[in-house]
C-alpha cells in the first residue's frame, strides 16, 4: 500500500492511497480464517471448516470487507502521516476518487478539522450603542400590572355596569346561522374585558352591560381562527353578565406581595423589586435592538474582517441544505429541469456557496468567541430551555425534548444558545463603557 498525504490548509487535507492486490488478498485471507473459527457448515465440524470453503461460500462478501479494511487501514495511517487526531475531525471524510481495476485500488480522501483562528480586535468592531431610557413611569406601570396578576379577585359592590378592565362572570353561547356550533357555550367563565383574550369584538361589545342583563353581541371570526368552518363566518353569542368583578391593587405593597414578587430574595424590598422591573423593561427594549440591529452589523463585520480557512466538506453541506431548501418551494416543472439538467443543477447549487461559507464561517468565529469570553451552557440548561419553550407554546415538554433529540436538534439549541449569551455579554459590555 503506498500514502501519500497533503495539508492543504489549515481546516483541510487530503490522503491518497494505492491499495495494492496483495493487501486486499491478505485482508480477505485473515479474515477467511477468523470465520472459519466460528462458522457451522454442514459436513465439518464448528471451528473446523477448512478455509477454502469459507472463501467459496463467502468470497464476495469477504472481498467486499477487505477492500473496506484497506481503505480503513489507508485513512488511518494518513492521519497518522498528517499528525491529525480523529478526535480534531469534522464530520466524516469525503471520498473524492474510488477507482478499482486490475485488483488495485486508488481513492482519494478528503478530510476536515477545525481552521485555525485569530481574532484580534474583535471588540473593536461592536458598533456603539444607545441605552434605552426607562423612566419612573414606565417602571411603575410595570409593577401595577405584576400586582394585579397577583391581586385576589373582589366582587364590585357600588355599580353593576361594565367597564374596560372589569372582569365579567358570564355564560355565553354562540351561533351561526341560527345554529349553535361546538365549543361556543360556557357556564360561569370569568373574562377580562379588555385583554383581548377573546373573538374581536366580543369584549367590546359587551361593555356596558349590566348585572342580569342577556345581550347579543355580534362577531366576526377572523380568518386565521384555529376552527376552519367557522373562519371568516359571522356569529352571535347570547351572553348573560351574572356578576361584575375586580382586582384591587393596594398602594402599600405588602411583605407577602413582595415575596410573591420576588421569590428568590430572603429579605425582598420595594427598592429590590423596582430594581428588578428596571433591568427587565431594559432587557426588554434592548433585545430588538441588539437583535435587529446591533447583530446582524457586527456579525457581517466579524465575517468581512477575519479570514478564515473553511472545511470543503462543511461548506459543501451547508450549499446542500440551502439547496434542499429552496427546491421545496419550487413547482415541478422546476424540479424536473434541474434532475434532468446537471449543469444547471449545478449552476444554481453555485449560488448558494457565498451564503453557505459565511454561514459556516460565523459558526466557527462565535465558537471561538464563546470560548475566548468564557461563555458555555451545559446539556441541563438546554433541557430547561425547550422545556419552558414548550410550556409557552402548550406543548407536552417530554415529548418536544424527545422530537428535538431524535431529529438531532439538540446541538443546534445549544449553539443558538451560546450565541445568545455570547453577543448579549459583548454587547452589554461596550453599552455599559460608555
Amino acid at each position: 500500500m503506498n500514502i501519500t498525504t497533503k495539508k492543504i490548509d489549515s481546516a483541510n487535507a487530503q490522503i491518497d492511497a494505492t491499495i495494492d492486490s496483495k493487501t486486499i488478498e491478505s485482508n480477505v485471507e485473515k479474515f477467511a480464517k477468523e470465520a472459519a473459527k466460528s462458522m457451522d457448515v454442514p459436513g465439518f465440524r464448528k471451528g473446523k471448516v477448512p478455509v477454502a470453503v469459507v472463501k467459496k461460500r463467502y468470497g464476495d462478501k469477504l472481498a467486499e470487507d477487505a477492500k473496506n479494511e484497506a481503505v480503513r487501514e489507508a485513512y488511518t495511517k494518513g492521519l497518522e502521516e498528517l499528525k491529525l487526531d480523529q478526535k480534531t475531525l469534522i464530520g466524516e471524510p469525503i471520498v473524492e476518487k474510488f477507482d478499482e481495476k486490475n485488483g488495485m485500488i486508488e481513492i482519494s480522501l478528503s478530510v476536515a478539522t477545525k481552521p485555525e483562528i485569530k481574532l484580534d480586535g474583535y471588540k473593536e468592531l461592536i458598533p456603539e450603542i444607545e441605552t434605552p431610557e426607562i423612566s419612573k413611569d414606565d417602571v411603575k406601570e410595570k409593577i401595577n400590572s405584576m400586582l394585579k396578576s397577583v391581586a385576589s379577585m373582589s366582587k364590585v359592590e357600588d355599580r353593576d355596569e361594565l367597564q374596560k378592565g372589569d372582569f365579567a362572570l358570564i355564560d355565553f353561547e354562540g351561533f351561526v346561522d341560527d345554529k349553535a356550533f361546538e365549543g361556543g357555550k360556557a357556564e360561569g367563565h370569568l373574562l377580562e374585558i379588555g385583554s383581548g383574550s377573546f373573538i374581536p369584538g366580543f369584549e367590546d361589545g359587551m361593555v356596558g352591560m349590566k348585572v342580569g342583563e342577556n345581550r347579543d353581541v355580534k362577531v366576526t371570526f377572523p380568518a386565521e381562527y384555529g376552527a376552519k368552518d367557522l373562519a371568516e363566518k359571522e356569529a352571535v353569542f347570547k351572553v348573560t353578565l351574572h356578576e361584575i368583578q375586580e382586582k384591587k391593587i393596594s398602594d402599600d405593597i405588602s411583605d407577602e406581595t413582595l415575596k410573591q414578587l420576588l421569590p428568590n430574595e430572603e429579605k425582598p424590598t420595594i427598592e429590590m423589586l423596582e430594581e428588578r422591573v428596571e433591568k427587565q423593561l431594559l432587557a426588554e427594549k434592548l433585545a430588538p435592538i441588539y437583535g435587529d440591529d446591533i447583530k446582524p452589523k457586527y456579525v457581517d463585520a466579524l465575517v468581512e474582517k477575519f479570514e478564515i480557512d473553511l472545511p470543503k466538506s462543511i461548506v459543501e453541506q451547508e450549499m446542500d441544505i440551502a439547496f434542499r431548501r429552496v427546491l421545496s418551494d419550487m413547482k415541478e416543472e422546476e424540479i424536473k429541469k434541474f434532475s434532468e439538467d446537471e449543469e444547471s443543477y449545478k449552476a444554481k447549487r453555485e449560488e448558494f456557496r457565498k451564503e453557505a461559507s459565511d454561514s459556516v464561517k460565523i459558526t466557527f468565529l462565535v465558537d471561538e468567541l464563546a470560548k475566548l469570553e468564557g461563555v458555555e451552557v451545559n446539556d441541563q440548561e438546554v433541557m430547561q430551555t425547550l422545556y419552558f419553550e414548550a410550556l409557552q407554546m402548550g406543548q407536552n415538554p417530554q415529548e418536544m425534548l424527545k422530537s428535538y433529540e431524535d431529529q438531532g436538534l439538540l446541538p443546534a439549541v445549544k449553539m443558538a444558545i451560546v450565541e445568545d449569551r455570547l453577543f448579549n455579554k459583548l454587547f452589554d459590555e461596550k453599552r455599559e463603557s460608555k
